[in-house]
């Protein structure tokens, strides 16, 4: 959406202008940002506004709540939408070899992969478990509150221009197959087997709002913590510890931590340099 002619919003956002902004977000489209970490959301709400133009919060807030469709823009802007295929290669060996040999004990699995954002995470996660031989006995949810990226993880393409990335991070994480077995090329760029696409569901589900919907013996929830405030981050470790079942893992991202989080003491360090946790 191009943005309107217009001085853009100043950087400088008041307490007062966010919590308006946040409680219009809340009451109209009921997704609730107001437990996200100040500082980040200042900066993207800033960058949003010079996007669309807007001259400052009030602004913004009026053209969103009379525009659906910018609103969807906007939670490309509220929410992080960076991600990439075997992320920190070290976490996705460790999980090959640390985890998935106890997880392969049980007749059937499901796993979360909360916060998925456009599907990197999911479908690297899908591949690890082909690898393994536990996807055909493996149900994998992918949950995020931005329909427009679980659409985009839903379709399983990247860009080509993304693949060697994706596949020097793969090979670092032990794979025993090349990363060219799982996709073909079709739509412009790299469409992934449908084989995986069967075991992954797409979901809606918010950390700040919502509940647990299922037992599940590993929760991945990478590079999200770090964009909410302490209250939200303990909310999400509860409804984590809540999802799991006695003895599943929690994987979290390489600058997060379980550490000063109520709530901490349900899980025990597993493989502590790569964040991987271990419900008691």
């Amino acid at each position: 959406m191009d943005a309107a002619p217009g001085r853009p919003l100043t950087p400088s956002i008041q307490d007062v202008e966010l919590d308006v902004f946040l409680e219009v977000v809340y009451q109209h489209y009921h997704h609730d940002f107001r437990g996200y970490a100040r500082a980040s959301l200042k900066r993207r709400l800033h960058q949003a506004g010079v996007h669309f133009g807007a001259a400052d919060l009030s602004a913004l807030q009026d053209r969103m709540l009379r525009d659906s469709d910018l609103f969807g823009a906007l939670l490309g802007f509220l929410t992080v939408q960076v991600s990439d295929m075997f992320r920190d290669p070290s976490y996705w060996r460790a999980l090959r070899t640390e985890v998935l040999p106890l997880l392969a004990s049980y007749p059937s699995l499901k796993l979360w992969v909360a916060g998925c954002s456009t599907g990197e995470e999911a479908w690297s996660l899908a591949i690890l478990l082909k690898e393994e031989g536990l996807l055909d006995r493996t149900t994998i949810y992918a949950t995020d509150i931005n329909q427009a990226s679980l659409r985009a993880c839903e379709a399983g393409v990247f860009s080509l221009d993304r693949i060697a990335g994706f596949t020097a991070s793969h090979q670092q994480t032990g794979g025993h197959h090349s990363l060219a077995d799982h996709y073909t090329d079709a739509y412009g760029g790299a469409l992934f087997d449908r084989s995986l696409r069967r075991h992954l569901t797409f979901t809606d589900h918010s950390l700040a709002t919502d509940h647990v919907f299922a037992e599940v013996q590993l929760v991945s929830c990478r590079n999200v913590l770090i964009y909410f405030g302490r209250e939200l981050q303990e909310r999400a470790v509860g409804l984590f510890r809540d999802a799991l079942c006695h003895h599943g893992f929690l994987g979290l991202g390489s600058k997060e931590s379980l550490r000063f989080i109520r709530g901490a003491a349900a899980f025990s360090e597993v493989v502590r340099e790569e964040r991987i946790y271990k419900r008691y």
